[in-house]
């Protein structure tokens, strides 16, 4: 097979002797072999969630016999006049879709949704949006129990059963879960018209190129023959000894940061921009634990290099013919900034980037000596969500937690007081997710950085909980975190059951216990928190607050 691979180019400067050592160790440590004959050594000596989830490197080599199945379904669902796909999950069983749509989404072939937000306006929003007599959902998630996307499926099986009928409403709906879960039951249950059983060793963060990022690039009409060819070849790369695309990547990422340069800044072609969120939650879930961690910073506008400070490294995914940022990348460079260059030849190239950063992703966590495949911290937040919609249950109220009015809130005291060197700032929006939002919230994140010159970040809640939320609470504590919540006028009740009217709790409720669980687990992990409530006018909120 062909060792062509996504070209890449880093420019080191003063580490670049450090990182060629480091190579030079990994070789002699046979590494990469090490690898790919899952040797959970590489990593911990206790093999526990690392030999069952190594799977995903053979994801290009074990998914072409599912081409035709997939391509069978997509041609299904058109003939019979469906026009719409709707997503639901979290974390890596939404992000990857969602990329593939913002790149290979056009007007004739079906139109791809992804809800991954609690918000009831969120929810409500694709509810209008959407003629459900024409759209087929397709419900992802790994264990099956997953709270928010089983909501999710619980109130759109009651809108598409009221459109339908109870007895076609199993029809629109897809399940994508790992063998015997609560989802496969479910499935049988209410009778979906298709469920993909999923490959149980790989875990939910590594799992583009298995049925969680595939099935939905297939209905879209992604050439998933080419598509998975692309994949392959680059992980045959990343088997090799020599120019090894992930290897080198990895240990640029794991080596600067143990100097103290944690911050990979991902800069992207506006095409291909919205990969980094996906980037994002692979790194940071994978790194951020046992006190260390790699913070991706994405969706950031480049700046000055005078607005940075000395602990960031620049990977600038370039797609041919655009030029567009290359005089702010070339800028970084002489000022002393470590840069990679990843250049795309075409939007297919999406599967080589997907495979080259999981590998790199799983090098990274051999360098920074921890285990990149479980995530320690995600579950005492989850733990701190239950308690607060079991004293919901109880008495009709959620707990409370300090927080303050918008008009009480010095957000700059609060940054410039307590930041250190090596600080970032984390904006955790529990909000509806819309333009002008990300706008606003934007404007905030650059006076942050410009002023202090501490890397930002931005995340929805509860999404980022599946993401970022991991690294969190298990990094070195460097975290300041803004938590955002807002008030709901009109919530929208979940179903206790699927077809049942009977309801003991809302969307809001839902969004705004795993905000209190998520806070408390950062308190309890003695974290910096400041909670801010914006009210019921969002929009209007955050722009007085970024002023």
């Amino acid at each position: 097979m062909s060792r062509t691979h996504t070209q890449l180019k880093a420019s080191l400067g003063a580490y670049a002797d450090s990182i060629n050592a480091a190579l030079a160790q990994a070789q002699a440590d046979n590494l990469v072999t090490r690898i790919w004959d899952h040797d959970h050594t590489v990593w911990k000596d206790d093999p526990t969630e690392i030999t069952n989830r190594l799977g995903w490197l053979h994801s290009p080599e074990n998914m072409p016999k599912e081409i035709e199945r997939i391509t069978a379904l997509r041609d299904t669902l058109k003939s019979e006049g469906y026009t719409n796909v709707l997503l639901m999950g979290m974390g890596g069983s939404s992000l990857a879709p969602e990329v593939f749509f913002n790149t290979f989404g056009n007007a004739d072939e079906l139109q791809l949704d992804v809800l991954d937000s609690t918000d009831p306006s969120r929810v409500a929003e694709y509810d209008a949006k959407l003629d459900l007599s024409k759209t087929a959902c397709i419900v992802a998630t790994k264990s099956g129990g997953t709270a928010e996307t089983l909501s999710f499926f619980k109130y759109f099986y009651n809108r598409i059963a009221d459109t339908v009928g109870a007895s076609n409403a199993g029809n629109h709906f897809i399940a994508i879960t790992d063998p015997g879960s609560k989802l496969v039951t479910l499935a049988e249950q209410y009778n979906f018209r298709d469920t993909f059983i999923n490959d149980p060793n790989i875990g939910g963060r590594y799992s583009a190129l298995s049925f969680f990022g595939i099935v939905a690039a297939g209905l879209i009409g992604v050439d998933l023959k080419r598509f998975i060819e692309d994949a392959a070849e680059t992980a045959c790369a990343c088997a090799a000894q020599d120019d090894n695309p992930g290897l080198e990547l990895g240990i640029i990422m794991g080596e600067l940061a143990k100097q103290g340069i944690d911050k990979v800044t991902l800069i992207a072609s506006d095409e291909i921009g919205n990969f980094g969120d996906w980037a994002e939650q692979l790194i940071a879930e994978s790194t951020g634990k046992d006190n260390v961690g790699i913070l991706p910073i994405t969706g950031e506008d480049m700046g000055d290099p005078s607005v940075y400070d000395a602990d960031r490294l620049f990977v600038h995914l370039r797609s041919d013919g655009d030029h567009s940022q290359d005089a702010g990348i070339e800028a970084l460079q002489n000022a002393g900034y470590p840069v990679v260059r990843l250049r795309l030849r075409s939007e297919y190239d999406l599967a080589r980037q997907f495979f080259l950063w999981m590998f790199a992703t799983a090098v990274s966590g051999a360098c920074l000596n921890i285990q990149p495949f479980d995530q320690p911290n995600v579950e005492s937040a989850k733990i701190a969500a239950r308690s607060m919609i079991e004293a919901y249950t109880e008495s009709g109220e959620l707990p409370e937690l300090p927080s303050v009015r918008l008009g009480n809130a010095n957000l700059d005291l609060f940054v410039r007081d307590l930041h250190q060197p090596g600080d970032y700032v984390a904006i955790q929006a529990y909000v509806h997710p819309t333009a002008a939002t990300d706008a606003a919230l934007q404007a905030i994140r650059l006076k942050i950085r410009d002023t202090y010159k501490l890397a930002t970040t931005i995340g929805y809640g509860p999404r980022f909980l599946h993401s970022t939320g991991q690294l969190h609470k298990g990094d070195d504590g460097n975290g300041i975190f803004i938590q955002l919540v807002s008030q709901t006028a009109n919530d929208l009740a979940i179903p206790d059951e699927a077809g049942a009217d009977a309801s003991a709790m809302g969307f809001d409720v839902l969004k705004n216990a795993q905000a209190l669980g998520d806070a408390q687990a950062l308190i309890d992990n003695n974290r910096r928190v400041l909670r801010i409530n914006l009210g019921a006018d969002v929009d209007g909120a955050l722009n007085r607050l970024a002023a």
